[in-house]
């Protein structure tokens, strides 16, 4: 009998052999144990296959066929076996198909030492090629069910931004499919782009969620939207601070407890987002600017106000008009106080005040009566903010 003989007589029990080296790897390879992941009959069927794909080659010296070693890997990638148990498992069965092929030919004597030497160079050879196919399969697979659970994942964050899924079981469903707690508070988020499809919040899944703070987030042309559980007292300001550290432009909602209001809460995230000033990076609360807030959700409205209520300052020449906006700015982050504004401006309290009266001589408006105050503040908010960016756009 020569070496192809040793190969048919272990081909002959493949059953109880497939059997004995899934055992085996349950043994020896502690994720391999559960049941629940990886069913006995799955990995019994499996180590069957490729015992037999080996013997095969060994009694026929036909070419290697890597489609089984394949099969293995693109099974194991849906099971959720990391790739690293994988190879092991792949390893522990090819030292166990090796054993028993040395056991069987010590049973006969006309099969050299010689012989065993080289068929042990081939057997390893072929764990070379078959382990490559097993990880190659892996790879593949595991790819492919990352793209389809992230596509999965978007359109589930889509469906509640957008409103398309109202009844409670199935927010629900989704909330426990996107890693969410069912109830509240929740709060939205919404970034600004610097470019189409860049993310200007990279990382902040992550980041959240290592501060025990759940999220899923979906990317717009212009903008990354989330929607992020607030699971503790402490979670805004935790998520606050996180944000901050992206160095993006980031408007935040207000809190809301019930999936069903993410729309109106992702409208509210845009208009914080829309009421920071300039073009650097920043945070918006809506809670911490009301009136900013009236001023970003009715452009058309502010812009009218820009005209009525400030329409001759804004027709001074650039340098007049610029010292009386930044004067009023100043007075109104004073709250009111001419000696507070002045030392901000680095200007004697007189400077400020004749700026103030050549302010109310433009408008034809009294600094003096809290109504004038409100509608300039407003006209204001909306000079530094989105309404007045549009306009000159």
């Amino acid at each position: 009998m020569d070496f192809s003989g040793v190969a048919a007589a272990l081909h002959s029990r493949l059953p109880e052999l497939g059997e004995r080296i899934a055992k085996r790897i349950r043994s020896d390879v502690v994720a391999y144990r559960d049941e629940a992941l990886i069913p006995f009959d799955s990995l019994r069927r499996s180590c069957t296959a490729n015992a037999d794909l080996v013997l095969r080659h060994l009694c026929r010296a036909d070419a290697p066929d890597p489609g089984p070693a394949r099969e293995t890997g693109r099974v194991r990638a849906e099971q959720g076996m990391p790739l690293a148990d994988v190879l092991h498992a792949y390893r522990i069965g090819f030292e166990f198909l090796w054993s028993e092929i040395l056991e069987e030919a010590y049973l006969h004597p006309e099969v050299s030492d010689g012989q065993l030497v080289a068929h042990s160079a081939e057997i390893w050879s072929l764990f070379g090629l078959y382990a490559e196919a097993v990880a190659e399969a892996h790879r593949e697979t595991t790819a492919e069910l990352t793209l389809q659970r992230q596509a999965r994942r978007s359109a589930l964050v889509e469906a509640l931004f957008t409103g398309v899924i109202a009844d409670r079981t199935t927010l629900w469903e989704a909330a426990r499919e996107l890693g969410l707690p069912e109830r509240g508070p929740y709060a939205v988020v919404a970034a600004e782009s610097a470019a189409p499809g860049t993310e200007p919040l990279v990382g902040i899944e992550t980041a959240l969620r290592q501060a025990h703070l759940p999220s899923a987030w979906r990317l717009l042309p212009d903008q990354q939207i989330g929607l992020v559980a607030l699971t503790t007292q402490a979670a805004e300001r935790t998520g606050l601070r996180i944000l901050r550290r992206a160095r993006a432009r980031v408007g935040v909602s207000p809190g809301f407890d019930s999936l069903r209001e993410t729309p109106q809460a992702l409208r509210f995230a845009r208009l914080a987002l829309a009421s920071l000033p300039g073009s650097g990076p920043g945070v918006a609360r809506f809670d911490d600017k009301p009136l900013a807030m009236v001023v970003a959700a009715a452009p058309a409205e502010a812009s009218h106000l820009v005209k009525v209520a400030l329409g001759p300052l804004l027709d001074l020449p650039a340098p007049e008009r610029a010292r009386l906006v930044e004067t009023l700015e100043h007075w109104f982050a004073a709250a009111g106080s001419v000696a507070v504004a002045a030392e901000s401006l680095f200007v004697h309290p007189n400077t400020v005040r004749y700026r103030l009266r050549r302010i109310e001589e433009l408008t034809g408006r009294s600094l003096s009566d809290p109504r004038t105050a409100a509608d300039l503040g407003a006209a204001l908010l909306a000079v530094r903010g989105p309404v007045q960016r549009q306009s000159r756009s």
